[in-house]
């Protein structure tokens, strides 16, 4: 509708600035020393909400960060669509590979370079403006609820109890997510699924000291080279996990809908140029997309032990450690699969080491259905922005409360999200365009408008 863009195009410096204020603001929910900074943040969402037109704004205290919750009520005979995002974001290390400061939103080449920027502080807050743009010029078509919370990027330990007390408060019709990316904005698509997630801590332990590497070196088994073969282990030749039990369960994309994932634009010899890779590596008899959306894996997102400091210390360590996510598919289980990887990397132990094995936290993988009323108002709401159909994508990352949501409240999801997978989510330098934000608010109100005509 003109009178959103109109709306829009009016107050497009101030709905910035809003989302730099927000990106200011170090909300690490893995970390201790930011709690004040998350208190901060959850009031901010709040003031927010409140000044985009929510009637009703609360915060809500948890075991951990705090939940910030929203609801515009026109007419409890309307549907009502209820909006997820989180305001924590991932830590910022290595600090020394920002091109700018992690909390200090630099704009380069139209694009916003901060922590939170994409992954989700500029997606949440896209529906924020699209709810102020529908109350200002009087359009809203249905209720609308948010809920933002400060723990989805360790796992959101504490939203299930919150979700299982407030069943009544989150009554709705369908959730909508702003979580995830697009191909690209000349190839708009929808992420129809996430992957799942399990992850783990393990910590090998040789000796009881660190050792003099001359003196014990080649009598006593080093913690980081046991590790190191363990971890190697977990893979063949073929880059097949070998973790028995792994792949039980898992159902095979047939070929009808590998060859629509196969229309999806890819372009490797781009792909590689903007990871800096030379060559692609993952399982054999799978594309690219088909590795990173259809198929289960197994990946160390780190591994530390001895010395690690400046110059060097020749010691043989005590101990050596490692955290290592599955990203799982549908059928499979994060508790199933966290424990076979806990049994497998304590079974496998080799002699003269201990290993301690640990679960952090799982998510189990989620599809959408594509012929439900809520995609295809999504789709069409798209169409209606950007002028053609979205392609339907599995998206390779996880939202480990959407199983938890459609067993709780009886809700479909359907995800919308205007950020893309170069974004450096979760890495040094991430970034969000200002106009897929831009985008993401023009768009979001034709869902409303589109849902609602469904209905």
């Amino acid at each position: 509708m003109q009178v959103w863009k109109a709306y829009q195009d009016q107050h497009k410096e101030r709905f910035l600035n809003e989302l730099l204020e927000l990106l200011r603001i170090p909300s690490v929910s893995a970390r201790t020393e930011n709690k004040a900074d998350m208190l901060a943040c959850a009031k901010l969402v709040q003031q927010r909400l409140q000044e985009a037109g929510a009637d009703t704004v609360s915060i809500y205290e948890t075991a951990g960060h705090p939940i910030v919750y929203g609801e515009k009520i026109i007419d409890p005979t309307k549907p009502t669509i209820l909006v997820y995002g989180h305001y924590d974001v991932q830590p910022a290390d290595p600090l020394d590979l920002w091109k700018s400061g992690p909390f200090d939103p630099t704009i380069i080449d139209g694009k916003i370079f901060a922590r939170g920027s994409c992954d989700d502080k500029g997606q949440f807050y896209m529906h924020v403006k699209a709810l102020e743009t529908m109350t200002q010029t009087n359009t809203l078509p249905a209720n609308v609820k948010f809920l933002i919370e400060g723990e989805e990027e360790v796992g959101s330990p504490n939203l299930a109890t919150f979700v299982k007390a407030n069943k009544d408060l989150l009554k709705a019709d369908v959730i909508l997510i702003s979580d995830t990316s697009m191909l690209s904005m000349e190839n708009p698509s929808i992420d129809i699924g996430v992957r799942g997630l399990s992850y783990i801590e393990v910590e090998i332990t040789g000796p009881n000291r660190d050792l003099h590497s001359g003196v014990y070196g080649g009598a006593v088994a080093n913690p980081i080279t046991m590790l190191a073969k363990m971890i190697a282990s977990c893979h063949d030749e073929n880059n097949h996990i070998t973790i028995p039990g792994f792949y039980d369960g898992v159902i095979d994309a047939t070929p009808e809908e590998r060859a629509k994932m196969a229309q999806a634009p890819f372009d490797e010899a781009e792909y590689k140029t903007d990871l800096g890779v030379s060559s692609l590596w993952g399982e054999k008899g799978y594309t690219t997309n088909e590795r990173t959306g259809i198929r289960p894996t197994l990946e160390v997102n780190g591994i530390w032990g001895g010395y690690t400091g400046e110059g060097a210390k020749t010691v043989l360590p005590s101990k050596a450690f490692a955290k290592i996510s599955a990203r799982l598919v549908p059928n499979q289980s994060s508790t199933v699969i966290t424990e076979k990887l806990l049994n497998y990397f304590k079974s496998i132990a080799p002699a003269g080491v201990t290993v301690k094995a640990e679960e952090h936290h799982g998510g189990e993988p989620y599809i959408t259905p594509i012929d439900s009323d809520a995609y295809q108002a999504a789709a069409k709401a798209i169409h209606a922005t950007f002028g053609k159909d979205p392609i339907p994508v599995r998206g390779g990352g996880s939202i480990p409360i959407c199983a938890l949501f459609e067993k709780e409240l009886g809700l479909k999801i359907v995800f919308m999200g205007f950020g893309l997978d170069s974004d450096n989510l979760h890495s040094p330098n991430e970034k969000f365009d200002i106009f897929n934000f831009y985008k993401g608010i023009e768009t979001i109100p034709y869902f409303h408008q589109f849902y609602t005509e469904g209905k």
